[in-house]
């Protein structure tokens, strides 16, 4: 999970792109915690240190080929990148803002017909939170149904980048990141919500980032 303010996208400024460099670098350990472990083992070794694709190979226990494939594959994750084109993931980050953007209205007005109209009728919701929230939620009544419950802190989401997508980032009251939501978008519905929630994850999310927006 990368998640940065969404101000910064196409950013020319010297000091901006300072600090997205940094947000980007602490996130990128929570994202490399999504990734599978042969996938993050290629990665790391390949592009991190420098280690050559044959010598990863026997390490992962894959060809030179696969391992190759691995890597890559972890690289399109870390820059948001969807992995298998042939599942028709919206690009247009607009038309991507948009619907996040209808997403957040209709929840924090509780408006449960317009959450069935953006959301895919075979809808995921993942949730990665400690405890009985976590897991996996399928079909557009069932997601509402778990998005209902936490309408009341719709009003606290911040625009953001989430692992190169539009996505939320949920600021508390008090000030504390309480949740990280990245969206995938599939023929003009949102397809998927990944919510990262977990404590050992959202302490690399600076909720000052976020604030003055």
């Amino acid at each position: 999970m990368c998640a940065c303010p969404s101000r910064w996208v196409g950013s020319t400024d010297p000091e901006e792109e300072a600090l997205l460099a940094d947000a980007v670098g602490m996130a990128m350990l929570v994202v490399l915690d999504t990734l599978r472990p042969a996938e993050r083992l290629a990665f790391v070794l390949h592009d991190l240190f420098g280690v050559p694709f044959d010598e990863i190979a026997p390490i992962v226990g894959r060809s030179t080929a696969t391992a190759t494939q691995l890597a890559s594959r972890a690289r399109r994750r870390l820059r948001g990148a969807e992995v298998g084109p042939e599942l028709g993931t919206e690009v247009d980050p607009v038309r991507q803002r948009r619907l996040v953007e209808a997403f957040q209205a209709a929840a924090r007005d509780g408006d449960l017909p317009r959450l069935l109209e953006v959301l895919a009728p075979d809808v995921v919701l993942q949730a990665d939170a400690d405890g009985a929230a976590s897991g996996e939620t399928r079909g557009a009544r069932a997601v509402v149904n778990q998005v209902s419950a936490f309408a009341p802190l719709a009003p606290y989401g911040r625009a953001a980048l989430v692992n190169g997508r539009p996505g939320l980032v949920v600021i508390s009251p008090d000030g504390a990141v309480f949740a990280v939501l990245g969206f995938t978008v599939q023929a003009g519905r949102i397809a998927r919500i990944d919510v990262f929630a977990h404590p050992d994850r959202l302490r690399h999310v600076d909720p000052r980032a976020f604030t003055d927006q």
